[in-house]
């Protein structure tokens, strides 16, 4: 029997993809040039939705590559290493990313949600993966704060102008003669 003697490497994630429940692409992030044209892209995304989106399982391998995923309401997580790759390596990005996107969106983790926060979902994915590496350093601590640091800048924005809304109206009634 040959044993197969893989060279080492800290490389784990090829690609993050999320797509909605038709197979359109909502993000896709690629780490290597397996597939380095769009068209090659889709296509592969195409054959992945096709084969996982009827089945409850967690993990297919297609086309020489390993895939974990998930499916939440309208949408479709997968995060893919290569064939050679630890399973239970690839489910705990996805699991972080998943978590990470449910505290951020309050548990609403859906298509018109996502779509809306967008800048949070590519925060944590940067925090998540860098490059195709793993951040094994960040805790999942680490990234809610940061997340969560990009919410509260928005939050902030938002209650300036609610303030600012609040005091034209405050102004408005006050100048009105009854």
């Amino acid at each position: 029997m040959d044993t197969l003697i893989l060279e080492p490497s800290l490389y784990t994630v090829k690609a993050v993809l999320i797509m909605d429940n038709d197979g359109e692409r909502l993000y896709a992030k690629y780490y290597d040039d397996t597939y380095p044209t769009v068209k090659e892209q889709k296509a592969f995304e195409k054959n992945i939705f096709n084969k996982t989106h009827r089945t409850d399982s967690e993990i297919a391998l297609l086309e020489g590559l390993t895939v974990v995923y998930k499916s939440n309401i309208d949408l479709y997580f997968y995060v893919i290493g290569s064939s050679h790759e630890n399973e239970l390596m690839l489910m705990s990005v996805l699991n972080c990313l998943f978590d990470s996107l449910s505290q951020m969106l309050r548990k609403n983790v859906e298509k018109r949600a996502l779509l809306e926060n967008m800048e949070g979902l590519f925060l944590a994915i940067d925090e998540i993966v860098d490059g195709g590496l793993e951040e094994q350093q960040l805790s999942k601590i680490e990234i809610f704060c940061n997340i969560i640091n990009v919410f509260i800048i928005n939050f902030d924005q938002f209650k300036a102008s609610l303030l600012n809304k609040s005091i034209n109206l405050y102004n408005f009634y006050n100048n009105i003669i009854f």
